[in-house]
């Protein structure tokens, strides 16, 4: 069989073997309807370009490392989804690499990044102390976590989130609130949640509770950190829990233990996944713009690959979602 030739794409399409190797290559000024053209040209004919002639071309491998806790977070699922979209509508293929909070793990998965020659990565993981990070020479963007200076990062707006929550729980008349949160090494983002916790009660002259949930704790484990909590509080009557999955698992324990939700017991959550309000849709949480972080995101790694300035932080807002499990206030 015939081996298959830019002129034959060309010749399908109509027009120029330039013309095919600019869109291939997604380079220089293109109508759609030239792409389209070629593109189908390319598909009539079972054309595949020759990945390896490309990045010798372009010196680019196409190629973005994701790296993330876990795919199975709903929030984290969500991202990577839109991470993945943005990317492809760039013309970027990706590696999806889920550390699952191992931080052995997450060296092996960036080495193996780096030995792929990708052309960026995109991190979301809580191991910041990795020497990896303090010495990859290429570019990087981190979502929510500080990784080292010169490493743009992308965040929602933790603090306003956390007063937000703890403010919608005192204006309902909560009084003992208590704050769940997840200790992260990375000091960006759980941990200015609960900041936000305690500089709000410590204003309403409130008394503040926390318990902390580590990354690795099991179901199990949670749940008897969540038990432990209601027999050590059983005048709770507002639970702040700074990710959704945890406010979901104490609000089926509380219910199991005779809370009446919103009426005894008033719970919010965070980060808004829509498979979590698709599942949950009674619990009230503080959303994040997760497509606009994604998308900022891989705004800015297209930027710094390209040798552009970058922010050193951005930081997007957060919005609250009442649901059920927040009393109605009264007009």
């Amino acid at each position: 069989m015939k081996k298959l030739k830019l002129e034959d794409v060309a010749e399908r399409a109509g027009v120029s073997k330039t013309t095919v190797s600019r869109v291939i290559n997604r380079r220089g000024s293109l109508s759609e309807k030239t792409i389209q053209k070629v593109e189908q040209a390319m598909a009539d004919l079972n054309y595949h370009p020759n990945v390896i002639a490309q990045q010798l071309h372009t010196q680019e491998t196409k190629l973005i490392g994701i790296l993330v806790p876990t795919v199975a977070n709903p929030f984290f699922g969500e991202l990577t989804m839109y991470l993945e979209d943005a990317l492809f509508q760039r013309g970027y293929k990706v590696l999806i690499s889920d550390a699952l909070d191992n931080s052995t793990k997450e060296e092996r998965y960036l080495q193996q990044l780096m030995g792929h020659q990708v052309d960026g990565l995109i991190i979301a993981t809580h191991n910041n102390d990795l020497q990896e990070y303090q010495h990859a020479n290429l570019p990087v963007v981190a979502l929510d976590r500080f990784l080292r200076n010169d490493i743009p990062v992308v965040a929602s707006d933790n603090y306003a989130g956390a007063r937000l929550a703890t403010e919608a729980l005192i204006a309902r008349g909560c009084q003992h609130i208590v704050h769940t949160y997840r200790v992260n090494p990375s000091k960006w983002h759980d941990n200015q949640r609960e900041r936000a916790f305690e500089d709000t009660m410590k204003e309403k002259g409130l008394v503040s509770y926390t318990y902390t949930v580590k990354n690795n704790e099991t179901v199990a484990d949670r749940n008897q950190l969540f038990n432990r909590l209601f027999d050590e509080h059983p005048n709770v009557d507002g639970i702040f829990a700074s990710n959704d999955l945890d406010a979901a698992r104490i609000l089926s324990i509380a219910r199991q233990r005779g809370y009446q939700v919103p009426a005894q017991l008033q719970i919010v959550g965070y980060d808004g996944a829509q498979a979590t309000q698709e599942l949950v849709p009674e619990l009230a949480t503080i959303v994040q713009p997760i497509k606009q972080m994604a998308t900022y995101a891989v705004q800015l790694l297209a930027d710094r690959i390209n040798g552009k300035f970058t922010p050193s932080t951005t930081v997007l807002p957060v919005s609250l979602k009442t649901g059920t499990t927040l009393k109605a206030i009264a007009k």
